[in-house]
């Protein structure tokens, strides 16, 4: 868009969408990757709070930062109750997309001012949120300020959070000026919330094979992650006989495999993206490899089913193998059915947009045990998401942004 194609601003609205998404852009994006590396109480971090805090001011919002780390932008009084909030995340996996998040926090902004361009006036209070620590990308562990803030995550748990170099999470925030002895549930500010809906770009293809550029969820797969801990001997890569050896990659390796098998069966989804070795040479047999299972199911009883038949295939291979297998949940997010009513009011007011289900875990998820939460969805032409391929066309985000701010309008305006 050319400065002469530019709307002329209001004064009660900020930059628009597509100055918002450039100025947004390069932040914490690697040269060598073109992935993002936003992670949770670093610098990159810091600059994404920065943007979020001057989008609310430049607005004329109520700004203000939650005991979690959550950033809050209000129009109408914070304390008047019933209000209806939107947001995400700016937070990234390891060399992820660009939409993965910020495509919901630009928007919610974009649709903020949509609504005021429209001269409709709110008659409930109105909030965008940016949720801390969504993807757990430091400290292993997703929705980590939504959990707080809900309190499916205790102090105790919280303040044993630590990252690959040792770094607490109170370490983390104090370093970021924030208090780390003031985080826990807040169900106050829950309270005053009627309803919350997330805008995400579709992490997948459903849509790209409808005209509909916008869709609504209907619910959210249970998932869980899960650490595998393969115990072996170390020892000479070059002296040590194959009969003798004890290796654990030995065992992770065929444990990966199995879980892709099991998986594909029972027509579920099982990853294993992360893993570290020790003591990580290259002559050297391993005596201990750490591997993260992700797994994710349309139902409970098949992902409970397919994560028990992978840790028997490892358990197995690991009596052949001479290696001891423990296996950790670090975490587990049962099925999530969005609200019915609210789910089916959005899709109402959109006209009759698709209405479909993810494997993907996000902060409405986690919030819609404690308040009514929706999701709207992007289109997303490839399917591709966390990862720097993840895309999304010009037209479809501006559609998305309407479709929010009727979304908002329905629900806060009348």
């Amino acid at each position: 868009m050319t400065d002469a194609e530019q709307p002329v601003r209001r004064a009660d609205t900020g930059p628009s969408f597509h100055e918002m998404w450039r100025d947004l852009l390069p932040v914490g994006r690697d040269q060598g990757s073109g992935g993002y590396r936003r992670y949770a109480w670093t610098g990159a971090d810091a600059d994404c709070r920065d943007w979020f805090r001057a989008q609310a001011e430049t607005r004329g919002l109520t700004y203000e930062q939650d005991r979690n780390g959550n950033q809050w932008a209000w129009l109408g009084d914070p304390a008047a109750g019933d209000a209806v909030v939107t947001g995400s995340h700016l937070d990234s996996v390891p060399d992820g997309g660009a939409f993965d998040g910020p495509l919901g926090v630009v928007s919610s902004f974009a649709a903020l001012d949509e609504l005021r361009a429209r001269g409709t006036r709110p008659t409930r209070p109105l909030a965008i949120v940016n949720f801390g620590d969504e993807e757990g990308a430091r400290f292993g562990l997703a929705c980590v300020g939504s959990r707080l803030t809900a309190g499916q995550l205790t102090l105790d748990k919280a303040h044993a959070l630590r990252d690959a170099d040792g770094v607490s999470l109170p370490q983390a925030m104090e370093r970021a000026g924030y208090d780390p002895e003031a985080i826990g549930a807040d169900p106050e500010r829950l309270a005053r919330i009627g309803a919350f809906v997330e805008l995400h770009v579709e992490q997948g293809r459903a849509l790209a094979h409808t005209d509909h550029a916008v869709g609504v969820a209907s619910a959210i797969w249970p998932h869980g992650r899960w650490r595998f801990d393969f115990h072996g001997e170390a020892n000479h890569a070059g002296t040590t006989r194959i009969e003798d050896r004890r290796d654990p990659m030995l065992t992770y390796a065929n444990t990966v495999l199995a879980a892709r098998k099991k998986a594909r069966t029972a027509g579920a989804l099982a990853t294993f993206g992360k893993v570290s070795v020790e003591p990580n040479g290259v002559n050297a047999i391993a005596s201990l490899v750490r591997g993260w299972l992700d797994s994710r199911a349309a139902d409970e009883e098949t992902l409970a089913a397919v994560v028990e038949e992978i840790e028997r295939a490892a358990a197995e291979r690991g009596a052949r193998d001479g290696v001891d297998v423990r296996v950790t949940r670090e975490s587990f997010t049962p099925v999530v059915e969005f609200a019915h009513d609210l789910r089916d009011e959005l899709a109402k007011l959109l006209g009759d947009v698709p209405v479909l289900p993810t494997g993907a875990g996000h902060d409405a998820g986690i919030l819609s045990g404690v308040i009514p939460t929706a999701m709207l969805f992007v289109r997303n032409p490839t399917g591709v998401s966390h990862s720097p391929a993840e895309t999304a066309a010009e037209d479809d985000c501006l559609a998305g942004v309407t479709a929010l701010a009727d979304v908002l309008e329905g629900l806060a305006c009348r």
